[in-house]
């Protein structure tokens, strides 16, 4: 093989590994809406939590125990499906009747920001069980802890 032509294929090999790189990288990204659900900033979940609105942390138990917002109540999403709206939700575990009875009441659900799918899950399961105000803090905790804003 010529020169030239090795350094072309090595090139075009490594820009087609980059492109594939980069969109597993988005693939494992949250969609930025939810139909049915209310997407919320850091702002935003401070003033429903100021109203009374329970904000659920649907991290793992270690993580909540290491470091949550003020406030919040953990109910761990367990993941076992894949990182996609439309995941098989059998695979997973979350327990449901940890939250409120009323579904009416309103309700935050976070975890660690658009990679972290455990909350876009946790907020669908909930939608779809019929509570009527969901919110999803898609920024998560550490949108929140970049704001400053009250952990415990």
């Amino acid at each position: 093989m010529h020169p030239k032509t090795r350094t072309v294929c090595l090139s075009f090999g490594l820009a087609i590994a980059a492109l594939v790189a980069s969109s597993a990288a988005l693939a494992t990204q949250t969609p930025q809406n939810l139909a049915g659900v209310k997407v919320v900033t850091a702002a935003e979940v401070q003033q429903l939590q100021a109203k009374g609105v329970p904000l659920i942390d649907a991290r793992v138990a270690a993580e909540y125990a290491d470091k949550t917002i003020k406030g919040a109540v953990s109910v761990p999403y367990k993941e076992k499906s894949e990182k996609a709206p439309d995941f098989d939700r059998k695979k997973d575990t979350f327990d449901i009747a940890k939250l409120p009875a009323d579904k009416n009441a309103p309700l935050v659900f976070f975890c660690n920001s658009g990679e972290c799918w455990k909350s876009y899950k946790a907020s669908v399961i909930a939608r779809d069980a019929g509570y009527k105000q969901v919110y999803w803090f898609r920024g998560g905790f550490p949108e929140w802890s970049a704001a400053g804003l009250p952990t415990q």
